[in-house]
């Protein structure tokens, strides 16, 4: 039986502009940006329940797990367009005088530019507390994502979660506007700045007590995570803290769990990644440490995936009828490599190209994408294909010479060959997780990020290594005959 997660917050409906600016206007000196793309989805506690839904994949779709999400929705067109957007989400609604919150960012060249925000904050009125408690009820795990738009502060909702956590699993995602976390939490998860507000509304009595004899109350992470701890009357608080990962503070002590280097392009949502990845995870029978080190891996992977954008992209591919190619048949051993680490809940991932003569840049992308999962398939351009690519002098190594080269790498579980130009078709018969490429692009920018996103997966673009290419190799090798 799949679990049931619960996910009390604020909701928000987000839109995307993205677009490109070239010139500025002629009767203000603002950029304009050309709209190319409009994409629209849940934000707030809505994001974080479209993750729960995805499971700790990550990735958009159904995951296994069955959600409700609670929130104050109103009756407009933005409340309309937002439920709507939540496909297999239960949405058992608060009453909300409107307008529904939306925000608007303007991006270009994967920047944020402006955000536009609208509507009030959104706080819930009437709320039927007996209907809430059974909503509760059901739930293996109760997640609040708090935005500061008054669903934490309303007290027939602080009374029905306070009573939910004295013998339910509460996870809490807090904002420096909402209410305080209630007593009893499993696990509280404030950023650095989060943690500082709430450490600076604790009263000193509540911070000394906390303390236990540490010198340095709003120091540095750690300390913060202990007092916190104590303070909210909570099991466990992880204090997030970026690229350095968490501080867990539970009743044994203060954990620091590191989070891999990742190459951050868009932050945003990290922290619903990281509290939908934690809540995941104890719903699955994990401990807190078991939560926390799956949440800062999530989070990473989420940054160096794109961030809520890159989500939000996959979402609308998913919906198109049309961007998947048909599919050509898998090699049967990497069918069935793939059917087993699917079967143990793993994370499928894919990079290609051609891989003419081998050097330390290709390797440093391999390493790296065969972190991001447990399998790692490369996609192998033909030799014909790498004709057609790069010119009729390349390749210098031929497809079976560079197949068993690859195949030879600890990070490399499978080699596949594809004849077309680009590896689209390969990628729809694969459905990769994680499709990871080489360059300085975004990854929307890329023409097989539509058919990974209808596959479920995402897109990660990895730097290159400076100073080494096939091509650069090549030159030097010719300069010394």
């Amino acid at each position: 039986m799949s679990p049931h997660l619960v996910v009390v917050g604020d909701v928000m409906l987000d839109r995307d502009l993205v677009g490109t600016s070239t010139r500025l206007s002629p009767d203000a000196p603002v950029p304009v940006v050309d709209v190319e793309q409009v994409l629209s989805s849940p934000g707030g506690a809505g994001l974080t329940a479209l993750l729960c839904r995805a499971g700790n994949g990550g990735a958009a779709g159904n995951g296994g797990t069955t959600v409700t999400l609670v929130a104050p929705v109103a009756d407009d067109a933005a409340g309309r367009e937002l439920v709507d957007a939540l496909p297999g989400i239960a949405v058992h609604r608060l009453g909300h005088d409107g307008p529904t919150r939306t925000k608007t960012r303007i991006r270009s060249s994967g920047q944020a530019m402006l955000r536009v925000d609208e509507g009030g904050p959104g706080e819930p009125v009437d709320v039927d507390a007996a209907a809430l408690a059974a909503v509760l009820a059901t739930a293996d795990v109760v997640l609040v994502s708090d935005y500061g738009g008054g669903v934490t502060r309303d007290a027939v909702v602080r009374a029905a979660l306070t009573e939910h956590a004295t013998r339910g699993t509460v996870v809490w995602d807090p904002h420096p506007r909402g209410g305080a976390p209630v007593p009893g939490c499993t696990l509280i998860t404030p950023n650095a700045a989060e943690a500082e507000a709430a450490m600076a509304a604790m009263t000193p009595a509540a911070t000394s007590t906390a303390a236990s004899g540490e010198t340095d109350h709003a120091g540095d992470a750690a300390a913060r995570a202990r007092t916190l701890r104590a303070g909210w009357r909570a099991h466990g608080v992880a204090v997030t803290v970026g690229a350095d990962g968490a501080h867990l503070a539970t009743n044994t002590g203060v954990t620091h769990v590191p989070a891999a280097p990742v190459a951050s392009t868009d932050p945003c949502g990290a922290g619903d990644r990281f509290a939908a990845t934690a809540a995941l995870t104890l719903a699955a029978g994990g401990t807190l440490d078991a939560a926390v080190e799956a949440a800062v891996e999530a989070a990473g992977q989420w940054v160096a995936a794109g961030g809520a954008l890159a989500f939000r992209a996959g979402l609308r591919a998913r919906d198109r009828a049309d961007v998947r190619p048909a599919d050509p048949a898998l090699p049967a051993e990497v069918r069935d490599l793939v059917d087993r680490v699917r079967a143990a809940g793993g994370t499928v991932v894919a990079t290609g190209g051609c891989f003419d003569v081998l050097h330390a840049g290709h390797i440093a992308c391999l390493d790296a994408a065969r972190n991001l999962g447990d399998a790692l398939v490369v996609l192998l351009n033909s030799d014909d294909s790498v004709r057609r690519l790069k010119g009729p002098t390349r390749p210098v190594v031929a497809a079976p010479d560079r197949t068993r080269v690859l195949a030879a790498l600890r990070s490399v579980d499978a080699v596949v060959v594809f004849e077309e130009d680009d590896p689209r078709a390969a990628l729809a018969a694969l459905r990769p997780d994680v499709w990871v490429k080489g360059g300085d692009y975004l990854p929307e920018q890329l023409p097989e990020a539509d058919v990974v996103a209808a596959g479920g997966g995402r897109v990660t673009v990895l730097p290159y290594l400076s100073g080494r290419s096939t091509s650069a190799i090549l030159a030097r090798a010719g300069q010394e005959r």
